[in-house]
């Protein structure tokens, strides 16, 4: 919990930063950079929260990535002060939280659509597209398969579900037949 919070205070100071030198693009692209850069080597996080390691040298392990991922200067200076007070290990938290800020501020919803067997292309734009309209917000929409829902489809936007699916319809079923319904 309080990684959370902390994250959010972190990830609201670097969005209004972000706002006010019109960079809050750059400082998302280079926050989903490094967040990526530490999902494929996730000794660097390790590294971050481990207490063996001091101040310098975790800097300069990040100095080494940062110089990689060719970051911005606000957003090294950012990483710097998260090094000085030891919370570079809330990274991907503040990344998830500034993606948030960022998607929230540019009407961006996110989701995904889950179905027992694979969608073409052409059907996930139609499909996307009818979900803008409806919402009238602009969607980035995960297709995902799984095949334990039968048929149907699940689809989660933000916090809100609908469960369209064949085997939340069997399961509806099951219940109504136990109650005698």
């Amino acid at each position: 919990m309080t990684g959370n919070i902390v994250a959010r205070r972190y990830a609201k100071a670097l969005f209004a930063l972000g706002v006010k030198e019109k960079a809050a693009d750059t400082f998302g692209k280079d926050l989903d950079g490094l967040a990526g850069a530490m999902n494929t080597a996730p000794e660097l996080l390790k590294l971050f929260k481990s207490p063996s390691f001091n101040v310098q040298e975790k800097k300069a392990v990040l100095n080494d990535v940062v110089a990689k991922l060719n970051m911005a200067p606000l957003s090294v200076n950012f990483l710097s002060v998260l090094a000085d007070k030891g919370r570079l290990d809330c990274l991907p938290d503040i990344q998830e939280t500034y993606a948030e800020l960022l998607d929230e501020t540019s009407g961006v919803v996110r989701g995904k659509l889950t179905t027992a067997m694979e969608i073409p292309a052409k059907r996930q734009k139609d499909i996307k597209a009818k979900l803008e309209k409806k919402s009238g917000k602009k969607l980035v929409l995960d297709f995902g398969v799984e095949p334990a829902i039968l048929g149907g489809v699940v689809l989660r936007v933000g916090d809100k579900v609908l469960d369209a699916s064949l085997r939340a319809q069997l399961q509806l079923l099951k219940e109504q037949i136990k109650r005698g319904e």
